[in-house]
């Protein structure tokens, strides 16, 4: 190391130099007595070289308490989120998704998961005031091509679904520059593109979020039943990988998960990660769900929700388990400018109106209309 890139006066360089203490290594693993008796300093000469040392070494600068009262650095409290851009759904996670942590959306083919994935990468790029982080995002496909044409018309849409931000702002954001999108076709191509690609565009603040979709197409296909060892390594190595980008880099990971039908019933001595009533869990079992910060799931009900000229098939998105959050769902749907969620009654009103279509629901928003035939 070189000793004169330090801030330190030329008598401790001096020394240091004359003990033959060659590295910062050295310094740190060194206790302050035995600095003393190696380089016969002083405890204040000691205690000036610890801190040129260290300060050396620190990538950012130390952030004190009163700095964190008083709101000074908003990348460290633990309270920000990455928002879904809709107050029903901020209102369900308590402001959106965490930055640190991976979290799982699981649901069953046709929930309408990639769509939150694709909502997400949108809601990134908007500053910090409307609920962003104001970078990119990088999208990892590993079964099915990129939803390029969805993509381009929730751009379209997004003055639609975000009325609260200026449209000056929506029109000056370049949406579709900043989403990276890696398709992986087997799990050597995946780990390539989590240790090189992402974490390149993470370190030049090109993205602030990691979506995979999904997360057990590889790793259910490459292995055999017998192979359960091997899938649990490469799987925790995996999981290992995106917790260190998310710390390091404080950037939130959605991991899109399939689900498992769960052919014998209700067990009470199976572990069914908080599902007890459900007939499907989440793919890859007890060794992923541990590796999970936020569990969430999406169910596609029966009926149909309308609003406006728009309608759609209303969907469940469930809290399952979070260090931070309760047992709670909220109705949402899958309209043409985005997911959105559907506001239910306070039961201190009135009765919902009747439509003579049939359908139930308030007058003035969203309304749930009964299921005719087999669900859509």
């Amino acid at each position: 190391m070189n000793w004169e890139q330090l801030d330190l006066n030329p008598r401790i360089t001096t020394a240091v130099k004359r003990a033959n203490v060659k590295s910062a290594k050295e310094i740190l693993s060194l206790s302050g007595p035995d600095l003393q008796r190696l380089t016969q300093l002083s405890k204040t000469d000691v205690h000036h070289l610890h801190t040129a040392v260290a300060q050396s070494y620190c990538k950012r600068s130390p952030v004190s308490a009163l700095e964190l009262l008083r709101g000074e650095c908003p990348s460290l409290e633990p309270g920000r989120r990455l928002s879904f851009g809709c107050p029903v759904l901020d209102a369900l996670l308590r402001g959106g998704i965490p930055l640190c942590g991976i979290t799982e959306l699981a649901g069953e083919s046709g929930s309408g998961k990639t769509q939150f994935g694709l909502q997400l990468c949108l809601s990134v790029q908007y500053p910090a005031e409307h609920g962003g982080l104001g970078s990119g995002a990088v999208f990892i496909c590993t079964e099915d091509s990129f939803p390029i044409k969805r993509l381009r018309q929730l751009i379209v849409q997004q003055p639609l679904l975000r009325p609260d931000v200026p449209k000056a702002l929506v029109r000056s954001i370049r949406f579709s520059d900043n989403i990276y999108i890696e398709h992986t076709a087997d799990l050597s191509a995946l780990q390539t593109c989590i240790n090189q690609r992402v974490p390149v565009l993470l370190s030049r603040g090109l993205v602030r979020l990691v979506v995979v979709d999904s997360v057990a197409g590889l790793f259910r296909n490459e292995f055999q039943a017998e192979e359960t060892v091997e899938r649990t390594r490469h799987l925790l190595a995996f999981s290992s990988t995106l917790h260190r980008l998310s710390h390091t880099h404080h950037t939130p990971v959605l991991c899109i998960n399939q689900v498992t039908d769960v052919v014998d019933g209700p067990n009470p001595g199976r572990c069914n990660f908080g599902l007890v009533d459900s007939r499907v869990l989440p793919a890859l079992g007890l060794a992923w769900a541990n590796q999970v910060m936020v569990r969430l799931m999406l169910r596609r009900l029966g009926g149909c929700v309308t609003a406006g000229e728009q309608s759609c098939v209303p969907r469940r998105l469930e809290v399952v388990f979070a260090p931070h959050l309760p047992r709670s769902s909220c109705l949402c749907g899958v309209w043409v400018e985005g997911v959105r969620g559907i506001p239910q009654e306070d039961p201190g009103e009135p009765p919902p109106q009747q439509d003579p279509s049939g359908g139930v629901g308030p007058s003035n928003g969203p309304r749930i209309e009964p299921e005719k035939g087999v669900g859509t």
